[in-house]
């Protein structure tokens, strides 16, 4: 009787165990995904950036702006 209660809980570990390590790989694709995104973020910021000194460069240009702002 013993040895069928240990025999079960070692199975139920043994589950567990694979179960957090799938947990763990699912976290580390996401933290992998994540920066990737993060990065692409940064390069629509650059951008975002460019383009705003871009459209303020024509507003002066055409007169709609003070040319000190």
């Amino acid at each position: 009787m013993v040895d069928e209660q240990e025999n079960v809980i070692l199975a139920l570990l043994r589950r567990m165990d694979a179960k957090l390590d799938r947990v763990i790989d699912d976290v580390q694709d996401l933290k992998v995904r994540m920066t990737a995104v993060e990065e692409a973020l940064v390069g629509v910021h650059r951008r975002l950036d460019r383009l705003e000194v871009r459209v303020e460069r024509i507003e002066r240009r055409l007169d709609l702006v003070d040319a000190a702002h």
